[in-house]
């Protein structure tokens, strides 16, 4: 068990040298106020500035959507809540060697800016800094989204296990389905207690999911009472789960919603997390989705104690020129050197929607034309080395049933479990807020 004393004066110490960086520079400056520090997290900090600028974030996007929020305190209470998670997911990212190189980070910002209907980043960059974000800062975010993305999928993922019965009952029951082309926009509110709560735990917690349901059933701004009050993910988007069908949503919820009306209320209903209070925000007819599809091919080298990361990427370096000039196949280089399983076929991935690849993967892929090579970079699984091998659009609306149903049972079941991931690691954390002096393991 980790020593709060040390850790404490530990993080401290080193917050306050942080803060002493350009001392000269201070003095010159006259009266330059020190960031402080808002919370100790494990061996990190969340610092005072980061605290107040997703405040700030969170209300310019209110001020933009017209949309009301709670006091100041609620939205400290949860601009903090964020910044601890994210600290502890940047920890534990950095403990697994998760690394978002610059390339992949401006190729991803170029794929959101065109995603926003930007053509080049200049103007995309002028937004951001007109919205009231500096660009660095901006930018940083965009990493430690990445980051923290790679670090839930490669944690959460192998928790998830599907049987082909959970598939077979899935198929069947969409077959039979008569509402399949609904969609629901949902909101999700969580009234979390313990792990192992006591009565008087469920009691309290009830009581604040009836209050919830009371106001909500009154009129009240769901979004405001979700900043306000909810433990969940989702709480300072307002509770907002997008869009979704029936099969799409966890299967609780989609007993609750099945077949009712706009702005109907649901619960307190417990689960093992809290009492979750459900609110249909709208109703629509199902979207045709189409998808591009790719086709691609890789190499991938997995560093090891033996192996280091500047040799795999070498190693990739190295082939890729072979195959430049002529001297190899790719085909022939991925069977013999590949660690992943499609080695046997040449590295061959066939096609597949980008989506569902390792991040760094698809960004990998968003930049290639047909028949072009990518410069090894890295991913959670290793360094790659790939070439995009074709393009297509499909229809997704109704795609294959088995690949569809293995695709909506893995996503609800990986929601769960990556709520349940997080609140261990914050279970396992240290975590002390320094404006409350209260703390926890």
């Amino acid at each position: 068990m980790l020593n709060k004393t040390i850790i404490r004066k530990a993080v401290l110490a080193s917050g306050l040298m942080i803060s002493s960086l350009g001392f000269s520079g201070l003095i010159q400056a006259e009266e330059q106020p020190l960031d402080s520090v808002a919370a100790i997290v494990n061996t990190g900090v969340v610092l005072e500035s980061e605290v107040q600028g997703l405040v700030n974030q969170v209300k310019q996007q209110a001020a933009s959507e017209g949309q009301s929020l709670p006091s100041d305190n609620a939205l400290r209470t949860q601009a903090m809540e964020k910044l601890i998670t994210d600290s502890l997911m940047m920890q534990l990212g950095e403990r697994m060697g998760v690394q978002i190189s610059d390339a992949q980070l401006d190729e991803t910002i170029k794929n959101i800016a065109r995603e926003n209907g930007f053509n080049n980043i200049v103007d995309f960059r002028m937004q951001i800094i007109n919205s009231g974000m500096q660009w660095d800062s901006y930018r940083e975010d965009v990493r430690k989204q990445l980051v923290t993305g790679e670090v839930r999928r490669a944690s959460v993922r192998r928790r998830v296990s599907i049987t082909p019965q959970e598939i077979d009952n899935l198929v069947k029951m969409m077959q039979e389905q008569t509402n399949a082309d609904v969609e629901y926009n949902l909101g999700h509110i969580l009234i979390s207690f313990p792990d192992e709560p006591t009565q008087e735990d469920l009691v309290a917690a009830k009581e604040r999911a009836d209050k919830v349901v009371e106001l909500l059933n009154n009129g009240s701004d769901f979004k405001k009472i979700a900043i306000a009050s909810s433990s969940a993910p989702t709480a300072l988007e307002g509770g907002d789960l997008g869009w979704r069908s029936i099969n799409e949503m966890p299967t609780l919820f989609a007993e609750l919603v099945n077949n009712k009306n706009k702005d109907e209320v649901f619960g307190p209903v417990r689960t093992g997390l809290g009492f979750n209070i459900i609110k249909i925000l709208d109703i629509r007819g199902k979207q045709k989705v189409e998808i591009e599809e790719v086709k691609s091919r890789h190499i991938l080298i997995k560093p090891s104690i033996i192996l280091s990361e500047e040799k795999a990427e070498k190693m990739l370096l190295d082939m890729l020129a072979q195959i430049e000039a002529g001297e190899a196949e790719f085909d022939a280089l991925a069977r013999e050197h590949s660690e992943g399983p499609t080695s046997t076929r040449g590295g061959d991935l066939g096609w597949a929607d980008p989506s569902s690849y390792d991040p760094a993967f698809k960004e990998a892929l968003a930049t290639l034309e047909v028949d072009e090579y990518h410069q090894p970079f890295r991913s959670s699984f290793g360094w790659h080395l790939v070439q995009l091998t074709g393009k297509r659009t499909q229809d997704a609306t109704d795609t294959n049933q088995s690949n569809r149903a293995y695709q909506l049972i893995y996503n609800r079941k990986f929601g769960t479990e990556s709520v349940r991931w997080m609140k261990e690691i914050r279970d396992e954390a240290y975590i002390e807020i320094m404006d409350q002096g209260s703390s926890n393991e």
